[in-house]
């Protein structure tokens, strides 16, 4: 993933995560309200685990999560973008996003999705996206079906319910 990668929307600038993100990235995974779907919330070393998984993903890959900013300001709102994720056994290409709590209800995670769910479609051979979304998180959902998604199955995933909601590539 080249360095100078970016995205541009109406409010956002979506771009390579780096390992200078820990901290701005920490007050989101590490937020326990942000995180209550998941196991538990990340720390500091598990931040830094992240961004080097999503840098090996751009290198094995050539995709992974993406930084949100706010072009105005530069101001770092999130993660969003495509990862690899095994469902039941088979891999499938995932849409995801994770927004600063003081930012939600702001259309922040459906506009950056929406510009990496097209380029995803531009840019990847893949004929469907999918997202893991626990059935209690309804923001979530709502982004999901936003985009476009509906639900597809269910699976389990560290032993906890998840629904996977897909969309088709248009043809």
């Amino acid at each position: 993933m080249d360095a100078t990668f970016e995205l541009l929307t109406e409010r956002l600038r979506v771009r390579p995560l780096k390992p200078e993100d820990v901290e701005p990235l920490l007050t989101i995974l590490g937020d326990a309200e942000t995180m209550r779907w998941y196991p538990e919330p990340f720390d500091r070393d598990g931040v830094a685990a992240w961004i080097d998984r999503v840098t090996e993903s751009y290198r094995s890959n050539g995709f992974g999560l993406f930084a949100v900013e706010e072009q105005a300001t530069s101001e770092f709102l999130g993660d969003c973008g495509p990862t690899v994720q095994l469902v039941d056994g088979e891999a499938h290409v995932e849409l995801g996003w994770h927004v600063r709590r003081d930012r939600w209800g702001q259309g922040i995670a459906t506009e950056a999705g929406a510009a990496c769910r097209d380029w995803c479609f531009t840019n990847l051979d893949v004929d469907h996206l999918i997202s893991l979304i626990r059935p209690e998180n309804r923001q979530s959902w709502h982004v999901a079906e936003k985009l476009g998604m509906t639900i597809w199955k269910e699976t389990m995933r560290a032993e906890l319910r998840h629904y996977v909601y897909r969309l088709a590539r248009r043809v």
